[in-house]
């Protein structure tokens, strides 16, 4: 497919070799807006803001992907494959379903166990286990630790439902899953393939084990900026 596509607007130079990509666009505006110097309105199409500009000297992109798999499935692929960027960071919020963890807390995603289908495609003899990059991983938490921040790495749970009839969560805990969230095993599987690197983190934004109260809306496009921070400064280190 040549560029633009369907979904995205941007010229192959207007797209940074590293892209922080929360899914909320709104909050691909306040990033662009609070952080970047410089930035500049790249794609608005169906509303998937995208922005480009300068953190410490580097340039950055910042990209919505939209909620769930199939969304950020398509963004993902499109930047990997089209734009060449090289590194996605997703930033985004998920629900605690480890009793150490509260809101605000960051969690860094090493891998993601899912109940999606999205592995399908590849057509392989088992059961994929999508995993962070171990580059960007190392930085994140190297980034982590220099800023003092609370945070926890390990698995994520992605799943296709946010309203889960079977109420699964309770199982995924049990295996040590640390939050759940919607997106990051696409992402895992498409720089996979593509062989490029990706990296979820991700704020408590709700604890689903039901011990404090949930964010609001305003909260988590607006007030998550540890983990924004964060982000820029893993994007800051590995992009050349």
């Amino acid at each position: 497919m040549s560029i633009p596509t369907p979904h995205n607007t941007a010229e192959l130079k207007d797209v940074a070799k590293t892209v922080l990509m929360p899914g909320d666009p709104k909050r691909a505006a306040f990033i662009a807006r609070t952080f970047l110097q410089d930035a500049a309105l790249i794609n608005d199409v169906r509303g998937i803001q995208g922005y480009t500009g300068f953190y410490n000297g580097k340039r950055i992109t910042v990209m919505a992907s939209g909620m769930g798999m199939p969304s950020m499935g398509i963004y993902s692929y499109e930047l990997f494959n089209f734009y060449d960027v090289e590194n996605i960071i997703r930033i985004g919020s998920a629900g605690a379903i480890h009793p150490d963890l509260h809101v605000k807390d960051i969690v860094i995603g090493q891998g993601a166990c899912t109940n999606s289908n999205y592995a399908s495609q590849f057509c392989l003899p088992g059961t994929y286990a999508p995993i962070s990059s171990f580059k960007l991983l190392r930085q994140a938490v190297e980034s982590a630790e220099k800023m003092g921040l609370k945070f926890m790495v390990g698995n994520l749970f992605s799943s296709d439902n946010f309203y889960d009839d079977s109420n699964s969560t309770l199982a995924w805990s049990k295996m040590g899953v640390l939050a759940v969230e919607m997106e990051s095993a696409a992402l895992y599987m498409n720089a996979a393939r593509a062989g490029k690197n990706a990296l979820c983190i991700c704020t408590i934004s709700d604890n689903l084990l039901g011990t404090e109260p949930n964010s609001t809306a305003e909260e988590r496009q607006n007030s998550f900026t540890t983990m924004m921070e964060l982000a820029l400064d893993v994007a800051v280190n590995v992009t050349d």
